[in-house]
């Protein structure tokens, strides 16, 4: 069957009845880490949310008031996933995020254009295609797209969309001869009702699922960002359309006033501003790695200079590095000192290095690294590693000096 949203994708809202409601997890990604949460995942007898399908995700919207966090396709059904359980029976409004909906129909109408023109002009067959959160890409079945021909693909689907051509809606039957006549790549296993075809009049005829506009005047404009190398021999077209051209122009501008304002140079020389500042940079990171090591060593001489030195000696430094710690207790020599170094945020992350005498080393380093709530390891009459909080290293230097006062009082 076709649903609400797929015969009337302009719909915002529409009050239906509850089919079925049964409990069910769903599994979200938030902030990179998936959580499972429960609720409940319910059927009505008509929908103007549209289920993921077709290389388009999902609308977003409500039911009854309570947000629909995902809509599937199973079969002829459409099944909504909400926190809140409805009764069977009840009757519900259901409203669709509309900026989310009208996004997806640009996008979706665009890639169509694009695929249609691109195996018109020029042969490129559409392999597949990502609608993505800011920007979407097809996959064209080409090693390689030659010069000015994105450019002419740009200009071609602008044209058709200055030109107003209608987008129509096309129910057919599985044994209709005209479902013979359209691009289509396969129906899916679980198929139900009638063959929905997009009729972009004039330009393609194209199975489809998804929601598209009605008039390609709705994209606005398309913009080809370029074009990205894909799979074994084939290309990857990314562009955006409609509101996100907008979107794209607002953001690229109010880049640009930034960079005026920080290289202090017009917009045409910003590239060459940027790449004179990374040479600075990586000659003055050259030159700040030589003066660390000579201080490392320059440290370690002057602990080494003082007659009442002891056989303890302990630094941190915000700035430092691996190699710094190494050199200070190489200088120093660890045979018969214990040497505790610290380097990064004083109370927060950082590395450690606890240098001495093996039996010290392999006896206190498990616990160093558990005050600094660390991770590492050590061998040789080393053990070194991350530090979580170093914030602790007050704790550590006093374990090591109570240890350091035992050995001085053995050897006298």
């Amino acid at each position: 069957m076709a649903f609400q949203c797929q015969r009337d994708c302009y719909m915002r809202e529409l009050t239906t009845r509850v089919v079925s409601c049964s409990p069910a997890e769903l599994q979200l990604e938030n902030n990179g880490k998936k959580e499972k949460i429960k609720g409940f995942n319910v059927t009505v007898k008509d929908t103007i949310l549209f289920p993921e399908g077709g290389g388009q995700p999902d609308d977003h919207g409500t039911m009854g008031g309570v947000q629909v966090l995902r809509v599937t396709r199973q079969g002829p059904d459409a099944v909504h996933f909400v926190s809140s359980g409805l009764e069977e029976g009840q009757e519900v409004l259901l409203k669709v995020d509309w900026e989310r909906r009208f996004d997806h129909m640009q996008q979706h109408s665009a890639q169509h254009l694009i695929t249609a023109l691109a195996d018109a002009l020029f042969g490129y067959k559409t392999t597949s295609w990502e609608l993505g959160r800011q920007r979407s890409s097809i996959e064209l079945d080409t090693a390689r797209v030659k010069s000015g021909e994105a450019e002419a693909l740009e200009t071609a689907a602008n044209e058709k969309i200055r030109s107003r051509v209608p987008v129509n809606v096309r129910l057919l039957s599985l044994d209709d001869p005209e479902v013979e006549k359209v691009r289509s790549r396969g129906l899916p296993v679980d198929h139900a009702g009638p063959i929905r075809i997009i009729d972009i009049e004039g330009v393609d005829a194209n199975m489809c699922c998804g929601t598209h506009v009605s008039n390609l005047s709705h994209l606005q404009a398309i913009k080809v960002l370029g074009m990205e190398k894909g799979k074994k021999n084939k290309t990857n077209l990314v562009f955006i359309a409609g509101n996100r051209v907008l979107k794209y122009a607002e953001r690229s501008y109010n880049t640009e006033k930034s960079l005026i304002s920080l290289l202090k140079t017009g917009p045409e020389e910003h590239v060459q501003a940027v790449d004179k500042l990374q040479k600075n940079i990586k000659r003055l990171q050259k030159t700040n790695l030589v003066l660390l090591r000579d201080m490392a060593v320059l440290i370690a001489r002057n602990f080494k200079s003082k007659p009442d030195q002891g056989n303890f000696f302990t630094l941190h430094y915000k700035d430092g590095d691996n190699e710094f710690m190494n050199i200070i207790a190489n200088e120093i020599g660890f045979e018969d000192t214990v040497i505790f170094l610290t380097v990064g945020e004083e109370t927060g992350e950082g590395m450690f290095l606890l240098a001495g005498p093996s039996s010290v080393v392999d006896s206190l380093g498990p616990r160093v690294m558990e005050l600094l709530h660390g991770k590492g390891a050590g061998k040789n009459g080393r053990f070194q590693g991350k530090a979580s909080c170093l914030a602790k290293r007050v704790e550590v230097e006093a374990l090591l000096q109570e240890h350091s006062h035992q050995m001085k009082a053995q050897e006298e």
